[in-house]
């Protein structure tokens, strides 16, 4: 299994470590346009193998798309972070030439790659990245949904005061501030719904402060975060490398699911060794289908100010 990473700065830095250290994979490929530099974050991390117990080979590479031919799976996080005061969309400009050069660049290699974007604007990137190579939807993978559920459970775990593991939920929508739908309905702790132990101002509160997760991290590091992003790509690369068959909301390709059509946005999916084996319809409430629908017009506005 060869995965590659294009972009090692501290997100993708961050996937290529928690891919490694997983161990499922065979070879890590991480690429940079920077001199060097990639191949200096592949050999630190390399000195970390016989301390963390793993075997991957990771192999740093400047601007060679040829040392990535052949890859599984490909991860998108190359593009200019966030700053302060900042949103996802004024990143548009200068990531959608990146994310288009360097997604074709991949799939000219690796022709049966399956692509996780992690660029923002996420679900606009992902969308790009579909129409730039012609990949089939199921070969096409936003990461955010995956990221923002992890951030709710973690606000749902601090409102309760309860270990992580007990707790469950899931963001649907855009991977913005604005978009975001975090389904407080169906959140649990241990199969009970979070609405028996906290009041509706406290879910309410906690739906508000996973909005802004990412917003939040950005103000307090000056940049955006990189380790939980790292995190949630390496669930999903493992998820698909592993066959796992694993639920998680992802960026997807929509052809008249939920109602839409040409738009790639935040919804289930099954993950397994063909990238998306299934998208799940949910159940949902007359306002959180508004919610989606509102969601996606933000989406779509962004997609507009592409140059396809």
């Amino acid at each position: 299994m060869k995965v590659t990473v294009v972009g090692a700065g501290a997100v993708g830095a961050s996937c290529a470590e928690y891919i490694a250290i997983k161990n499922f994979a065979s070879e890590v490929v991480l690429l940079d346009i920077k001199e060097g530099f990639a191949e200096g974050k592949a050999m630190d991390l390399m000195q970390t193998a016989s301390l963390n117990g793993f075997d991957t080979k990771i192999t740093g590479i400047t601007n060679d798309y040829t040392a990535t031919a052949n890859s599984d799976i490909c991860v998108i996080t190359s593009g200019i972070p966030r700053k302060p005061g900042m949103t996802r969309e004024e990143l548009i400009g200068i990531n959608a030439g990146i994310v288009k050069a360097v997604s074709s660049s991949l799939v000219e290699h690796s022709p049966n790659t399956i692509l996780i974007v992690v660029s923002n604007p996420m679900d606009t990137m992902t969308y790009l990245a579909a129409k730039a190579t012609g990949l089939p939807k199921h070969r096409i993978i936003g990461m955010g949904g995956a990221l923002d559920s992890a951030r709710f459970k973690y606000r749902l775990a601090e409102a309760l005061g309860a270990p992580i593991s007990d707790v469950d939920g899931m963001v649907l929508g855009g991977h913005s501030d604005t978009g975001m739908i975090p389904l407080t309905r169906l959140a649990t702790r241990n199969s009970v719904p979070v609405s028996d132990f906290l009041t509706k101002e406290r879910l309410e509160q906690v739906k508000e402060d996973t909005k802004v997760g990412g917003a939040t991290l950005t103000k307090l590091l000056g940049t955006s975060a990189w380790y939980a992003p790292g995190a949630a790509v390496s669930g999903l690369v493992q998820a698909i490398a592993c066959d796992q068959k694993k639920l998680f909301p992802c960026s997807v390709f929509l052809e008249g699911e939920y109602g839409m059509n040409d738009i790639c946005i935040g919804v289930p999916v099954i993950l397994g060794r063909n990238g998306i084996e299934k998208i799940v319809d949910m159940n949902l409430t007359d306002a959180e289908k508004e919610n989606m629908l509102n969601s996606a017009e933000a989406v779509r506005k962004t997609n507009g100010l592409l140059e396809l």
